[in-house]
């Protein structure tokens, strides 16, 4: 690709890679447990990055651009795991009793892959000429910044401000540390939620998370953001939860499993059909500048002479191993739909096919890059890129598809998802970490090696943790599911819509719904912009209808917490440092959990659902204990920063 420079030795190195592949069993691993078990992954660059801040540390020549492969690594496979949002689904609707190797592999590679490819063109676009906030992507440069006492510059910094910086990182860790450790004992409560009736038979919820993460989060993403969240969460559970659950009463009048149900069912599809719309809008507003970055990664390929921290793999690599990864698609979906019965269609379907994973695989590459930029890639709501995806292909095969037997097809619809939904996965993760790279100096061409590597090694380990899962609890809805069943919430939603389009079955009405409230959304988004008031970003607000409220609430709370603070920063002696420290302490919130959340998922498999468990669930006083805790710690982060910016 390019010939290795005298700088590659101290960046993208032989133990770097295998220490980003090492790190990434454990965290994929982990991560596809706690995706089947719940329904949400966490991201690894940041813990990443810590462990290998700590084993470098041995070697004298071990650097931040190491240190910054090595999560990059880490990160594209522990992303990848959330393939297990669709590859479930094909034991779920019992096509499949375990999971193939070799078919799960090479599905992940190749939609992987393309995932990578499909993002180097959208990185001028969305990372170095984009206002995007990317709060992991900072976080991740901020924590890689500390370890190795720089300033934002790229000169070494004082020895007190690293000290500083890397004091200001520790107690945002311990902070959230210490509320997610007191969580898991249930002396304090993790979640509150309380069901509310609303008249007429209709109600809601209010539902509160004390995640320190997410308000680290909010900080980072900004004010408007916040604001849109919460405008999410109003039209979501605040005017159509419960409406729908007035006009569609209970009917075993368990008030509070029909609010969810209304909410999973019903509004969730509100929200994806405005994710829709808004994604569609922000993909024609990136036109131009996506295609000024397409452009200028083929001039910086065939310069003689190029700047190595603006320098993509060359075109001539990215077209090649685009084509290989399509051949491969076709060879697996077409390989599948003969072993489904479909041989004498197999040709026509695999051909209907490639096109939809070559044009929806760009258009979600750059849908779910610009949401991790917006959001984040924990916060980006990655299953709703799978239901659109899922929806449109099951409408692509029912179009080809001669009239038959719908299990085959159903299957064939999830295989085809499947690897669509890899280059969402892969996508959702690798502008975060080109961020992270920009921040700290990196050469983007190596960090996309480096993703590739990710993405190779994290396919190989998913398929026998998958199997080894499925053979120890099962899946819930699966034939045969037992009690200890895992939920598997996404992949049980995308398998029963495909099912749902294929069988005619799918009511489409609230995607309908949610895609005029999407248009709504962006034309008062543009009049706002043409009033000079503050934006408030269509995409944002359907992601807030469309995430639980937990997750917004306290990102938003986190928005108005970083703004007010960000105000007084700008009125301190050192404004700029005084910033930085709140970044810091921001980063510092999202270290701590992510840590906790790979430590306790291996508690979990090895012991219990509650391994750390000192009083039972019902514990009287841990919804007290959780509030005041949670706000005496925020409170004590964010007044430690002042007092430090008034003595500065």
């Amino acid at each position: 690709m390019t010939e290795p420079s005298s700088r590659a030795a101290a960046e993208l190195t032989f133990r770097g890679l295998v220490l980003g592949v090492l790190i990434t069993l454990v965290f994929t691993a982990a991560n596809v447990y706690l995706g089947l078990k719940v329904g949400l992954t966490f991201a690894s660059s940041i813990p990443a990055a810590v462990i290998s801040m700590g084993v470098l540390s041995a070697f004298r020549n071990s650097s931040i651009l190491e240190n910054n492969i090595v999560q990059t690594v880490a990160s594209a496979a522990g992303t990848l795991s959330s393939i297990i949002f669709v590859l479930p689904g094909l034991v779920i609707v019992g096509w499949w009793t375990g999971f193939p190797f070799w078919t799960s592999f090479l599905i992940s590679v190749a939609g992987g892959v393309m995932g990578v490819l499909f993002t180097i063109p959208l990185r001028r676009a969305l990372v170095t000429q984009s206002d995007l906030p990317y709060p992991e992507g900072v976080a991740a440069a901020e924590v890689l910044k500390v370890g190795a006492g720089q300033r934002d510059d790229g000169s070494k910094a004082d020895p007190a401000e690293a000290r500083e910086g890397l004091l200001a990182v520790v107690l945002g860790a311990i902070a959230s540390l210490a509320m997610v450790l007191i969580a898991a004992t249930q002396i304090a409560a993790a979640e509150i939620q309380r069901f509310i009736a609303t008249g007429k038979g209709g109600g809601t919820t209010i539902d509160v998370t004390f995640s320190l993460a997410l308000v680290g989060a909010g900080h980072l993403v900004g004010l408007s953001i916040g604001i849109a969240g919460i405008t999410g969460v109003v039209i979501g559970w605040g005017i159509a939860v419960p409406w729908l659950t007035a006009v569609m009463p209970a009917p075993g009048g368990d008030l509070g499993a029909h609010v969810m149900d209304i909410w999973a069912h019903q509004v969730r599809y509100i929200g994806a059909g405005a994710i829709a719309v808004a994604a569609i809008w922000t993909l024609v507003k990136l036109a131009k500048p996506v295609v000024t970055g397409l452009m200028s990664t083929v001039l910086a390929a065939r310069a003689k002479v190029a700047i190595d921290s603006d320098r993509d793999i060359g075109g001539g690599w990215i077209a090649g191993l685009t084509v290989a990864c399509l051949a491969l698609s076709a060879a697996v979906i077409a390989s599948f739909a003969s072993g489904a019965g479909l041989g004498g269609q197999a040709f026509a379907l695999t051909l209907a096919s490639l096109p939809f994973v070559l044009v929806a695989g760009f258009l979600i590459a750059a849908v779910c890059g610009y949401m991790a930029g917006l959001l984040g890639s924990s916060n980006s709501p990655i299953s709703s890129v799978g239901i659109l995806t899922v929806v449109s292909c099951a409408g692509i095969v029912l179009l080809v598809a001669m009239p038959g037997p719908t299990a085959p097809l159903v299957a064939f619809t999830l295989v085809v998802t499947a690897v669509v939904f890899a280059v969402a996965t892969i996508s959702n993760d690798n502008l975060q970490d080109l961020k992270t790279g920009q921040l700290v100096g990196a050469a983007p061409w190596r960090q996309q090696i480096a993703l590739l590597v990710g993405v190779v090694a994290g396919a190989a380990v998913i398929p026998p943790v998958l199997n080894l899962l499925a053979g120890a609890y099962g899946f819930a809805g699966a034939p045969h599911a037992t009690v200890k069943a895992l939920a598997a919430p996404q992949a049980t939603l995308i398998s029963a819509l495909a099912q749902g389009v294929i069988g005619h079955s799918l009511n489409w009405k609230m995607i309908g719904i949610g895609v005029l409230a999407g248009v709504g959304m962006v034309a008062v988004d543009e009049f706002f912009g043409l009033m000079k008031w503050r934006r408030l970003p269509p995409l944002a607000v359907a992601i807030g209808i469309y995430l639980p409220m937990s997750a917004t609430l306290a990102l938003t709370l986190g928005s108005f917490v970083g703004h007010w603070y960000n105000l007084r920063a700008k009125r301190a002696r050192d404004p700029v440092r005084a910033e930085r420290l709140g970044t810091l302490v921001a980063s510092g919130m999202i270290v701590g959990e992510s840590l906790f959340g790979v430590a306790l998922a291996a508690l979990i498999v090895g012991t219990k659902d509650a391994p750390l468990a000192l009083v039972p669930a019902d514990f009287a006083w841990a919804n007290g204990i959780a509030v005041l805790l949670f706000f005496a710690l925020v409170a004590g982060l964010y007044g430690w920063m002042v007092r430090r910016n008034a003595r500065a």
